[in-house]
């Protein structure tokens, strides 16, 4: 398999090709990155992605994938993380079940109504902090991955905080509705690339990464 993997390798560096493992969380992979894919593979036909979608702490330094996209903040991390993009937060709910949310005057109406959120609870904190709003009394329903606390959204089971960036399609459709202004976004919740620069892939890596901070702009 190792000669394999070097016969691999040594084929695509005669043909100019490059080849980027990256792992990238499932949500991300979903909601964002696939729609875009035939965009890079246009603007670079010589760099060909491996996606492995994952929750798994993977480790750059150890050969476990050029680029790891990760959500939090990173900013410290000892691996290197290239800030992407910050999300936007605010509460999302399924117009099904709870209309146009007209009946959410306050932030103090979400109390009664079950929150979803992901393993974390990261986006709730944050969010909950800047709206000065305590959620201690709530109901909180715990789920894995953020595409989970997506379709339970989507299926009126509770109320989602909303990741702008993974639910314009859903907002734009009326799936999904924002009853509140408020909104946070920081680099504390940002999209974070961690890879290292000083890689073989290094040309190959950079190239991936500018292209990801373009996308996220739009």
């Amino acid at each position: 398999m190792s000669l394999l993997a070097a016969g691999t390798a040594q084929l695509r560096a005669r043909s100019g090709q490059a080849y980027l493992r990256v792992s990238l969380l499932p949500s991300f992979a979903a909601n964002w990155l696939i729609s875009r894919l035939e965009r890079f593979e246009t603007q670079h036909p010589n760099i060909e992605l491996d996606l492995d979608p994952t929750l798994r702490v993977v480790d750059i330094n150890r050969g476990e994938a050029d680029v790891a996209i990760r959500f939090g903040d990173f900013s410290a991390d000892k691996q290197g993380g290239i800030h992407l993009a910050n999300e936007e937060l605010s509460p999302v709910m399924s117009p099904v079940l709870y209309g146009d949310g007209s009946r959410f005057q306050s932030t103090d109406d979400l109390l009664p109504h079950p929150i979803l959120q992901a393993k974390s609870g990261l986006e709730w904190q944050l969010w909950s902090e800047s709206a000065n709003l305590c959620l201690d009394k709530a109901r909180h329903i715990r789920l894995t991955d953020y595409n989970i606390v997506l379709q339970a959204a989507l299926d009126g089971q509770g109320i989602a905080m909303g990741r702008n960036l993974l639910i314009k399609e859903h907002l734009r459709k009326g799936r999904l509705i924002q009853p509140f202004p408020v909104s946070f976004s920081s680099e504390k919740a940002a999209y974070w690339a961690v890879c290292d620069l000083n890689s073989k892939n290094a040309a190959a890596i950079e190239a991936f990464v500018e292209w990801l901070k373009a996308e996220l702009q739009f």
